[in-house]
């Protein structure tokens, strides 16, 4: 398996000009912690986390300096900090130089990106443009997966069968973008994310019972606990 077969490819993607109060709520209503900030070209510009907003003076979590630490910190680095305390704009206060992998990497050389650099996700770039995002939990579920299916290099047919059940799910069922991650193993779909309802859960089923090539199913599909995003 490589980048491309597991991937989050339904992104939830901001503009820089998005304001910061919007993409909180942005990643409350979607269940998800963290989003790519793109261009109008879909060029990865940066990316907003969950991280970046806890430093925000609104929470009262900015960065405090001990007296002898900001004597030690140049001007620059105090800016820098008060752009990311005050900034109201994405561009104001994102991570910058993103680290990106290609759809060909593979599932050791995606892990070795984000342990060595202790990260929680990885965008995906083809041709300089954001194609998808692989997470820890993408690279759990293709381990969990390939301990379940055979070995073998993931084929052409697969492929499709991912692309037409991520468009049927997102686009016929409804079904919330960027919240569900499709793999495909030999025509063996596995089914891992947060729904909603019990209702949303049975119509991926649905959608993966009717797409052509599909020879098994697995849904670990869970609801979202009640209390998730809660303060």
């Amino acid at each position: 398996m490589r980048a491309k077969d597991i991937m989050t490819t339904n992104l939830v993607t901001v503009g820089p000009e998005a304001t910061v109060a919007d993409v909180a709520k942005l990643l409350l209503d979607r269940h998800i912690s963290g989003v790519p900030v793109v261009d109008a070209d879909q060029r990865i510009l940066g990316i907003l986390s969950e991280g970046d907003l806890l430093r925000r003076v609104e929470n009262d979590t900015a960065a405090r300096h001990s007296w002898w630490l900001a004597k030690l910190l140049s001007g620059r680095d105090k800016a820098a900090d008060y752009v990311k305390a005050h900034g109201r704009k994405v561009s104001e206060i994102m991570t910058r130089n993103v680290l990106t992998i290609g759809e060909d990497a593979t599932l050791s050389e995606i892990a070795q990106v984000l342990e060595q650099n202790r990260i929680k996700r990885v965008p995906v770039v083809e041709a300089g443009k954001l194609v998808g995002i692989v997470s820890r939990a993408n690279l759990v579920q293709a381990i969990a997966s390939s301990d379940r299916q055979s070995r073998g290099s993931t084929s052409a047919d697969d492929g499709k069968i991912r692309e037409e059940l991520t468009r049927e799910l997102t686009k016929e069922a409804g079904l919330t973008k960027g919240q569900i991650n499709v793999i495909v193993e030999n025509g063996k779909v596995q089914m891992w994310g947060l729904v909603n309802t019990q209702g949303e859960k049975a119509a991926a089923q649905v959608a993966a019972e009717n797409v052509p090539g599909v020879t098994s199913i697995e849904n670990h599909l869970a609801l979202v606990p009640p209390y998730y995003g809660a303060e």
